[in-house]
């Protein structure tokens, strides 16, 4: 097969400023790198010719947080709020009863998910019982095929998770730093998925940042939400101790200062915002607009599958929504009608893209279709019902697309989806393990809210 490939005669949105977006263009694709993308491509020689007519071409997604692992216990919370989560997911509860090999099989079924609606690269929020379960983790998102940042985590036990644990991060993240990610020119790379100082003390917290800034990983830590953030001033506290910089990643935020939001930015720091989980289990409103007026771009996140699908689709459509009803509602108690929206469809897709990539410090690699950067490419049909006739293709893909919409998905110029289809050899397999690891957790858990368990 050739090691080139030409997606010819796309609507193409590269995402790339300097670019523009083409009603009609041609990509070049060789090995994993993208070379060309321009209105019409001639004279390539040994290149297998991808029909790309009535389809949006454009960068795979890219999911700044997602617990990857909650695949095989998924929709089990779509009534819980966030205390209900964290009692019932952790605490020595349903994560505890998960053995190595079902942190495998549930990697690799969430990370298939993922590559199944558009989403080519993801950071995957781990929790690690045990060096065993590691590795099953990181087996399970290579197999997958897909972009993934693994950022290894702790136990989910009440020992770890508390504003008054001294326990530090465990030392097994310099092993698989050595072991499995050794070179950031790969498939998977690694982060630090630490406590923060809302969930540790703040000499673990200050030791974690520390060992991510020793390993030379990005540092992602939940902060700022639900009742903690107003009281804690955390981003001022990290800030004051020189500790803030562009390494770190902060979840959800939905409480914390505008102040707070400007010396992120000022740090060249991320902020990921998980919309729709957020307005659902009570961390707060999202954060969104205060990210933006504050000189900041969010990049957006799945999440939790306990509670949610995996899709970015429906991500972009609660951020956009949600934003716009935090201003109308604020001009409509003052006796306006709204006349512009306040945020745009195009902002929303450069948040589940370019940002995410910018977040995740891939933005080098991924994010936008320009030359020189790897291939993570999709194709939306723009034929199916709910999209036809297309009359604004950026509108359309945050507004009316669904995953069900995805054509064909590529990581590093690597078909994984074609014509609708998945290409993994053996999906029966996953499904079937995927049943015996969660019929093995629920043995073990029990089933006190009365779950079908099908």
């Amino acid at each position: 097969m050739s090691n080139r490939k030409l997606f010819k005669g796309g609507c193409v949105l590269t995402l790339d400023k300097s670019l523009g977006d083409f009603k009609k263009a041609d990509v070049l694709v060789e090995k994993s790198k993208i070379v060309e993308v321009k209105p019409s491509i001639e004279g390539v020689e040994d290149c297998e010719v991808i029909d790309a007519s009535n389809m949006i071409v454009m960068p795979g997604f890219v999911d700044t947080h997602r617990h990857t692992w909650e695949s095989v216990v998924r929709n089990v919370g779509a009534d819980w709020s966030l205390t209900k989560y964290l009692n019932s997911i952790y605490f020595g509860n349903i994560g505890a009863k998960l053995r190595p090999e079902d942190g495998y099989i549930a990697n690799l079924l969430g990370a298939l998910e993922a590559l199944d609606a558009g989403v080519t690269t993801l950071l995957d929020w781990s929790m690690v019982i045990s060096q065993e379960h590691t590795d099953e983790l990181i087996r399970g998102l290579k197999e997958s095929g897909i972009r993934a940042v693994f950022a290894h985590g702790i136990p989910g036990d009440r020992d770890y998770w508390s504003r008054d644990s001294r326990l530090n991060h465990t030392e097994d993240s310099k092993r698989i730093r050595s072991r499995y990610f050794s070179s950031d020119d790969q498939l998977l790379t690694m982060a630090l998925a630490i406590r923060g100082p809302e969930f540790s003390s703040w000499s673990a917290t200050v030791h974690d940042i520390q060992l991510a800034r020793e390993l030379d990983v990005l540092c992602s830590m939940h902060l700022g939400f639900g009742t903690w953030g107003p009281v804690d001033r955390s981003i001022e506290k990290i800030r004051r101790e020189k500790l803030l910089g562009p390494d770190l990643n902060f979840v959800h935020s939905n409480t914390i200062r505008e102040e707070e939001f400007k010396a992120i930015a000022d740090a060249g720091a991320s902020v990921t915002v998980t919309p729709e989980i957020e307005m659902m289990m009570g961390h707060g409103y999202p954060a969104t607009g205060l990210i933006l007026a504050n000189g900041g771009r969010p990049a957006l996140g799945v999440d939790v599958v306990t509670s949610t699908g995996g899709d970015m689709f429906a991500q972009m459509k609660f951020a956009l929504q949600a934003e716009r009803a935090r201003v109308n509602a604020r001009l409509l108690m003052e006796g306006e009608m709204p006349e512009r929206l306040s945020l745009s469809a195009r902002d929303v897709l450069e948040f589940a893209t370019i940002e995410g990539a910018r977040a995740l410090k891939l933005d080098h690699k991924i994010g936008s279709l320009t030359p020189g950067k790897e291939a993570d490419i999709i194709m939306i049909r723009a034929t199916d019902l709910n999209l036809f006739p297309m009359n604004d293709p950026v509108g359309a893909v945050v507004q009316c697309a669904h995953a069900g919409n995805v054509d064909s998905v590529f990581v590093a110029g690597r078909a994984v989806k074609r014509g609708g289809k998945m290409l993994y050899k053996n999906m029966d397999r996953v499904l079937r393990l995927a049943r015996e690891a969660r019929d093995h957790i629920f043995s073990q858990y029990g089933n006190p809210d009365g779950l079908w368990l099908l």
